[in-house]
């Protein structure tokens, strides 16, 4: 039978790890914050990246062996670089396996600053229609992954066999909020990010709320934290407040004490885990801000001066002691709050898969996310079962 069309609300499709569903004149934009939040984000690129659907899934049931999605992208030209941002991939998931990968088509192209200098532009594009097939007959259980480095509008489904809710989602769930190292555009494919690695290791459902660039300790983060449902909660704290110079050490530690204590409101009990900075020599024992370069090959540098450390200038080293000790001392009547030194998870001996300075590639993404697992949910660690 031909592709036959399958309503994306109110239907059988579940959209997995987005907070809210924009209707636009193209069709429906995950977003990674519920709505009330929108007001309140400060730049267009923290909106940009929040838009971005970094472990947003549709899930469903289905007879079908073809399926097609139509969809409009918008991916991101960054300045200075003057690249556009390839977008990832569609990836496919069926019962459980991965089975399929579409590269994201073109569509808009947003020109963006991420310092906000100059004001963004968009040049519009076309939809484009992303097909999956032959599927293996029979029943099962489909997930198809939203790329996590480009915005998607989706237009419409189609498939030529039946089409049912999917099966619940009992797993405990995982909520993780954290940088553009947890965002994890370079990662090769949606299941290569790390906290989705680390999800599929442990058979444990993750929302992911790393947002690149915009990872600062935001009051509306916190609470959209406090309110929802989580079985553990991961905070991976510090880099952006270096990268882009945003705070000195008089103002970090009482808005890091402020976001524990909102996310507590909602979870006075909830495993809660603070997590200091990766690796990253280039802000290791000198302030931010950081720029990008790009000579052909795209690296980050700091143009922060060491002597501004006395002054109360934030570095990783400052800001790993600082989160440490916050911890450790608030842990004497929270026992439910851990500490993991970022660079347990990517330190010295992974620096060859840091390529520009800044961000792990697939390679260190994956095992971050291997080593998270064991860390976090092994026995004995602090997301128990």
């Amino acid at each position: 039978m031909p592709p036959a069309d399958v309503p994306l609300l109110d239907g059988p499709v579940d959209i997995r790890g987005a907070l809210d569903l924009e209707r636009t004149n193209a069709g429906l934009r995950p977003w990674r914050l519920p709505s009330w939040t929108r007001p309140q984000i400060p730049s267009p690129f923290c909106a940009m990246v929040v838009a971005q659907p970094s472990g947003v899934r549709m899930a469903f049931g289905t007879e079908a062996t073809v399926l097609e999605l139509d969809v409009l992208t918008t991916k991101t030209l960054y300045a200075p670089t003057g690249d556009v941002n390839p977008g990832g991939v569609f990836e496919l998931v069926v019962d459980g396996a991965p089975t399929e990968r579409v590269a994201t088509p073109d569509g808009n192209v947003l020109a963006l600053d991420p310092a906000g200098v100059k004001p963004p532009e968009i040049t519009p594009g076309e939809p484009a229609t992303v097909r999956f097939g032959p599927l293996p007959p029979g029943r099962k259980q489909v997930e198809i992954w939203l790329p996590q480095s480009a915005q998607v509008e989706l237009i419409a489904l189609r498939a030529d066999g039946p089409v049912r809710p999917p099966e619940p989602d009992a797993r405990p769930r995982w909520v993780h909020h954290g940088s553009s190292i947890s965002h994890c555009g370079e990662a090769d494919s949606p299941l290569g990010t790390w906290p989705v690695v680390a999800a599929r290791t442990a058979d444990v459902n993750v929302l992911n709320l790393g947002f690149s660039g915009n990872a600062m300790l935001d009051p509306f983060t916190a609470r959209t934290i406090r309110d929802l449902p989580a079985d553990w909660i991961s905070l991976k704290l510090g880099i952006n407040v270096v990268n882009g110079d945003v705070m000195r050490l008089r103002a970090f530690e009482p808005a890091v004490h402020g976001f524990l204590d909102t996310v507590r409101e909602g979870h006075p009990a909830t495993p809660l885990l603070v997590i200091s900075p990766i690796l990253c020599p280039i802000v290791e024992d000198r302030p931010g801000p950081t720029f990008a370069a790009d000579d052909g090959v795209l690296r980050f540098f700091s143009v922060g001066d060491p002597a501004q450390l006395a002054e109360g200038a934030l570095s990783l080293s400052v800001i790993r002691d600082v989160l440490a000790r916050i911890v450790a001392e608030r842990a004497a009547t929270d026992p439910n709050l851990h500490y993991l030194d970022g660079r347990e998870l990517f330190g010295e001996s992974d620096l060859s898969d840091l390529p520009d300075a800044l961000h792990p590639n697939a390679a260190g993404y994956r095992r971050m996310g291997e080593r998270f697992a064991a860390f976090a949910f092994a026995d004995g660690g602090p997301f128990t079962r």
